[in-house]
């Protein structure tokens, strides 16, 4: 192959980079709208008021739902003990992207804060038992917990520089840190 064809296929293949670009981008643009439109419904047919916000960061779609006052109160009823009515309304909206455009979502839902508040949580349970790890060896396994929560805590765990790796099955899933 001579330098004349390296050259123009090394030029026809970054308009390709560019398009895929700019398609992720409304991909994930259009994702937050169908999701907004969604839940904007499901507010509606349960007669709450919030308001969505949507944000795009790092290529995934995060959208919260806020209220103020008496409607916080009400939203909190969509959260659930444990966040476990929110994982299952981010499923739905999940799934109501999925229907629109054919592509799995990786959107995060959040409640008046709560993912916010509980990633917080997660850091700290994150921290304690890599401080027993460290001060007593061995292993410490961490209750069940979301997938969106326990990669959270991994993130966290590697920051410490340790190790972790989720055992268990369906709900019973959890994590399990140790030395790395």
């Amino acid at each position: 192959m001579s330098n004349v064809e390296q050259h123009d296929t090394v030029e026809s293949a970054a308009p390709v980079e560019e398009s895929e670009v700019f398609d992720a981008a409304s991909s994930v643009e259009e994702e937050g709208d169908i999701a907004a439109d969604y839940l904007e419904e499901l507010l509606d047919i349960a007669d709450l008021d919030g308001d969505i916000d949507i944000e795009v960061r790092g290529g995934r779609t995060y959208i919260s739902i806020v209220g103020e006052g008496e409607d916080e109160a009400s939203l909190r009823r969509l959260i659930g003990a444990k966040g476990e009515v929110l994982d299952a309304l981010q499923e739905l909206t999940r799934l109501a992207v999925l229907t629109a455009t054919g592509n799995r979502s990786r959107l995060v839902l959040d409640i008046i804060g709560y993912r916010h508040g509980r990633a917080g949580e997660l850091k700290n349970i994150a921290g304690e038992a890599v401080a027993k790890v460290k001060e007593n060896g061995g292993e410490v396994a961490l209750e069940p917990m979301s997938a969106y929560e326990r990669k959270l805590v991994h993130d966290c765990v590697a920051e410490f520089g340790m190790h972790s790796e989720s055992e268990g099955e369906g709900p019973l899933r959890h994590i399990v840190v140790s030395h790395a």
